[in-house]
This record gives C-alpha cells, sequence and structure tokens, in this order.
C-alpha cells in the first residue's frame, strides 16, 4: 500500500513582521506538534529540508517543506512572502538559529530577515534589552553566525543593524546576452551570491512599470550564470550558485556616501520590497573594491518602493573577520504586522495552496 503524502500540522502559529516592506514571518519549530528538523548545525538543518537531490529552489517534499508551502502560497500567503523555521543553534555563542525560506524553496542568507528576528526576539523578551540603548542578537544562519544590534529607545524598537558574515567579491565584468542586450555582471558573496548588474546597460530604469522586465532580465542572468565558476562557493553546493540579480541604478551622492537604487530579483523571479540586506552586503563589497566607499562612509540603499537600508564597511572587524572578506553592516528597520493562527482542515480540496 502506497502511505498517504505527509501533511503539515493543522494548526500553525506565526508572528509577521516586515522590513523596509519586505514581509517576514517567524514560525518557532521548537513549539510542540512540529516535525523534526535533524542535524548539529544550522547548515545541515537546512540540507535536511531541502531533502536529497533537493536544491534550495527545488526542496524534496516533506513534512517541514508541507508547512513552508502552506505559510508562503495563497491564501494563506503569496508569492512575494518570505520567513524563517526558528531552529537550534550550533552552539551556546548564538540565541537560536533560523531556516530562512520563500515561494521557491530555503536561502542560506537573508538580510532583512536577520533584523526582522532581532526585532522579535527583543520585543518577545526572548532575548533582554534595554528600555534605552542596545541588545546584541546573536543568529546562526546557513551561511555562518550573523548579528542583528537591536536599537531602542523609550522601551521600544527604533531600528536594527545586520553584521553579515564577511563578503567578498569573486568576479568581475562577466558578459551575458540577454533579450534585452548585453550586460556586464559582477559577482559577489555575501550569506548568499549575488549577481550586480547597471540596470540602464539594459535599457531600463528601477521603477515599479519596469519590474516585468526587471523580473525578465533577473531570471535570465540567473540561469546564464549557473555554472560560471566565480558562483562557487568554497562551503560547498548549499553555498554556491546565483541566488539573487541586483538591478541597481545611481542616484545623486549624498555628505555621507553613495546613493543607489535597485530592485533585487532572487530564487525564480520574486522581488525583494526592500533594499535587500544581505545584497546590499554584497553591493558594499564591490563599491569598497571600485574605492567608491571610504572609511566612516554609508551607502544610502533604495528599493523599488522607495524604502532604505544604510551599509556600511566594518573597519577592523577583529577576530572575527575574515581576511578574504569584508565585514559590513546594515541598518533598517522592522515592524510587526501581525500575530496568525493558520489551520488546515483536512477537507478543503485547496490543501497547503497554490501560487500564481
Amino acid at each position: 500500500m502506497t502511505p498517504a503524502p505527509p501533511t503539515p500540522p493543522r494548526t500553525v502559529r506565526t508572528v509577521d513582521y516586515h522590513t523596509a516592506a519586505e514581509p517576514f514571518r517567524i514560525v518557532d519549530t521548537t513549539a510542540p506538534g512540529f516535525p523534526a528538523v535533524p542535524g548539529d548545525t544550522v547548515a545541515e538543518r537546512c540540507a535536511t529540508a531541502i531533502g536529497p537531490g533537493g536544491s534550495g529552489t527545488a526542496p524534496r517534499p516533506g513534512e517541514l517543506d508541507d508547512v513552508r508551502r502552506l505559510l508562503v502560497q495563497e491564501p494563506r500567503g503569496h508569492a512575494g512572502m518570505y520567513g524563517g523555521f526558528v531552529v537550534p543553534p550550533d552552539d551556546d555563542g548564538a540565541h537560536f538559529g533560523v531556516l530562512f525560506w520563500h515561494k521557491d524553496g530555503y536561502s542560506t542568507a537573508c538580510g532583512h530577515g536577520t533584523m526582522a528576528l532581532g526585532a522579535w526576539a527583543v520585543d518577545s523578551g526572548r532575548v533582554p534589552a534595554p528600555d534605552r540603548g542596545d541588545a546584541e542578537v546573536r543568529i546562526d544562519v546557513p551561511s555562518g553566525r550573523v548579528t542583528a544590534t537591536v536599537h531602542r529607545e523609550g522601551g521600544r524598537t527604533t531600528g536594527v543593524t545586520f553584521r553579515n558574515v564577511p563578503a567578498r567579491v569573486t568576479a568581475r565584468k562577466v558578459p551575458v546576452a540577454t533579450t534585452l542586450g548585453l550586460a556586464e555582471v559582477d559577482l559577489a558573496h555575501a550569506g548568499a551570491c549575488y549577481a550586480s548588474v547597471r540596470a540602464r546597460d539594459l535599457g531600463l530604469e528601477v521603477t515599479r512599470p519596469a519590474l516585468p522586465d526587471l523580473v525578465r532580465a533577473g531570471r535570465e542572468i540567473r540561469a546564464a550564470l549557473a555554472t560560471h565558476p566565480g558562483t562557487w562557493h568554497p562551503g560547498g553546493p548549499l553555498l554556491s550558485g546565483v541566488y539573487g540579480v541586483i538591478l541597481h541604478e545611481e542616484l545623486p551622492d549624498t555628505p555621507f556616501g553613495p546613493h543607489q537604487r535597485n530592485a533585487t530579483v532572487f530564487a525564480d523571479g520574486q522581488v525583494d520590497r526592500s533594499p535587500c540586506g544581505s545584497g546590499t552586503s554584497a553591493r558594499l563589497a564591490l563599491l569598497a573594491e571600485d574605492g567608491r566607499l571610504g572609511p566612516g562612509e554609508d551607502l544610502l540603499h533604495e528599493s523599488v518602493v522607495g524604502t532604505v537600508f544604510t551599509g556600511r564597511v566594518v573597519p577592523d572587524a577583529g577576530p572575527g573577520a575574515d581576511a578574504d572578506g569584508l565585514v559590513t553592516e546594515v541598518t533598517g528597520t522592522a515592524y510587526r504586522t501581525g500575530e496568525h493562527t493558520f489551520v488546515l482542515d483536512p477537507h478543503d480540496a485547496v490543501g497547503t495552496g497554490f501560487l500564481l
């Protein structure tokens, strides 16, 4: 007899945030009734979630992935939804770990999610914080250990600064043919691999009306670079391959440094509503190598919807710094948007949902 396909728990509770307009749905998998996620590290747990023979954008079926699909797909989610499963950390040096997910599967890094998780950890009392001042939340993610410094004033969270794993440039001016023209692509790893492209090289502007063309270009560039050696990470296949394509344009510099707007197209055509946290780290590495971002200068980074992050390179980052990469910090805001109890009726023919 063929066994019945796995089904997610009938009730799933979440806390939702948005960071610079990009959603983040938080699920604590240590709650009773959740499928176990085997592994000794967060990276191993991510590989378990993806499943043997699967990939970050094509995970294998399983109980945990049914939960992801339930929460990201309609009618409970949407194609732009993002979130994370809170799991145990690698060791006592972090407060918790997280598996990041989106409509197509799982990712190894997520700056906006790290900011949301920092705010959630402090707002919920999971990590103690002063009414005024900063609290450090250490989080293990598949690409390493990151930190969210939560800024507090008057008993409330006013902002979050995300310190990423080291970012490094791996290739410059890679020619890629697209249906919109020839693009020169720069590659940088910042927890995930990002391809940066000047939007104007493809005759595009970073605007909402241009999104269909931006998405098409992002998909084509990602596919074209699938086997490029600059996308490979020494940590192995989990960290390799282009995750996001950053189509950017220049804006007038501020007194504090460069000013850019971008649309980041990630996974299979998903658009980041924020300026992209780990993508901003990748942009910082490229700008620093170009000599456009000096000590004490900030990148003002806008999204396609007008929200902003500020990013900087951390000088003398200390023992945690990687000699082959730059330590970067990105600051933004994260706000709670709701708490939800999602239900799956066993008689519901739509099941875990669908995407349009």
